[in-house]
């Protein structure tokens, strides 16, 4: 079986690992010239985690990332409002990391290059159109570089992995309109600080109104030090509204930034001297897109954020892609017919990513801070008077149960 996966990124070469171990023959187009390492940190979870480490790809992502150990949530004034173990910590077979989104898709990248050869991706290939028949899908590619010539591919089917403006996407859903925003904006950077806690360790400050986000992402040049990654996340648009279109991945302004950065105070870590050091970081609305009512039409499906996106909390948005692609390649295995494969990929993936979306909107585990802030919004002295540990573990252990990390969820294969 011959497959089209438009889009480079995280969900569209581990879809291209995940169909080559499989005996399939896919080809990645990406409209970029290069697949260079941009971006700055995620956490990918153990549940994706599993399915990298099933690919070979441990070692290599050891090499570049922090297997996380704990995370910490507070209130903006350092105040512990839960803590859990992480990864292998929390008895997981398999880490947590936390790494730079680059160089996690390059990890990727490189094995989808030395797996199945240079040819398998073709990058500076823009999708320009696509039809379907009886026998298969025939796509059709500008080359983006030059603006002219490009190539034609045939495939048994298309995978759309071309992220939040997927132009697959945008072809079956013409009136979708421009991503939702909640009217967060989001500052964020990297840069190589002096280790906190136990340098392996996440911090998240504040609800949903205004977070401050810290973890380390790779080793540093001492070993007390680490490539930190840090996010602002502050309220100031109106939801009603959608982003302007500048708004998208723009180098970002510390006179922007910082008069939300002293909301936040955390133990051990100088958040305006962080900011400042920083070379440069950058500023993102917080978006997603309602769900779908479908994802697959035909010999044509959706996968990661041309299928799903969410906004960054709890960690689930490439997390989500790669299990998209565990699904999907498993089902083109054992279907009598691709056709058939991809419409129950989208009856397993669409609603259980469907309420990942909402969970989110509302905070996502994340929201057991809100929660102690509503109900003591000028800190406290003891968490347990505010908020029992019980009410706190239901808030945070819902949503992994929901996400499927939860500890009993890892320990098999569903």
């Amino acid at each position: 079986m011959k497959v089209i996966i438009v889009g480079g990124g995280i969900g569209g070469l581990t879809l291209a690992l995940m169909l080559h171990a499989r005996g399939f023959t896919p080809t990645v187009y990406e409209q970029s010239g290069e697949i260079r390492e941009v971006g700055v940190g995620i956490n990918t979870l153990p549940h994706a985690i599993r399915e990298l480490a099933e690919l070979g790809l441990l070692p290599a992502l050891d090499a570049v990332a922090i297997r996380t150990r704990e995370l910490v949530y507070m209130n903006r004034f350092g105040q512990t409002v839960w803590r859990e173990l992480r990864g292998l910590h929390a008895g997981a077979p398999v880490p947590q990391f936390s790494i730079h989104r680059g160089r996690l898709q390059g990890v990727i990248r490189e094995a989808v290059v030395a797996r199945l050869g240079p040819d398998a991706l073709r990058t500076g290939r823009r999708l320009q159109g696509f039809s379907q028949d009886e026998g298969g899908v025939t796509a059709h590619f500008a080359d983006s570089r030059r603006g002219e010539g490009g190539e034609t591919a045939r495939a048994d089917i298309l995978i759309a992995a071309d992220g939040i403006h997927s132009t697959v996407r945008g072809h079956y859903f013409p009136d979708q309109g421009p991503p939702r925003w909640n009217g967060v904006q989001m500052w964020r950077g990297a840069c190589e600080w002096p280790s906190f806690l136990d340098g392996e360790s996440m911090i998240i400050a504040g609800g949903m109104a205004g977070k401050l986000v810290l973890y380390p992402i790779a080793s540093g040049a001492t070993p007390q030090t680490r490539l930190t990654n840090w996010v602002v996340n502050i309220r100031t648009g109106d939801p009603a509204k959608p982003p302007p279109k500048e708004a998208w991945s723009k180098p970002g302004r510390l006179e922007d930034v910082l008069p939300f950065a002293r909301r936040f105070s955390v133990p051990g870590v100088d958040i305006m001297a962080l900011i400042q050091a920083s070379p440069g970081f950058w500023d993102y609305p917080m978006c997603d897109r309602d769900p779908l009512p479908r994802w697959t039409h035909g010999r044509v499906t959706l996968l990661g954020d041309a299928a799903h996106p969410m906004y960054p909390v709890g960690s689930n948005g490439a997390s989500q892609a790669i299990l998209d692609a565990r699904c999907l390649a498993d089902l083109l295995v054992r279907a009598e017919h691709p056709r058939h494969a991809l419409a129950a990929y989208e009856a397993v993936r669409l609603p259980a990513t469907a309420e990942i979306v909402a969970m989110n909107r509302v905070g996502g585990p994340e929201r057991v801070i809100d929660a102690v802030e509503a109900l003591a919004p000028n800190g406290f002295d003891d968490v347990e008077r505010v908020l029992s540990y019980a009410k706190r573990e239901a808030i945070v252990k819902s949503y992994a149960g929901k996400a499927g990390f939860a500890a009993e969820q890892l320990l098999k294969r569903v």
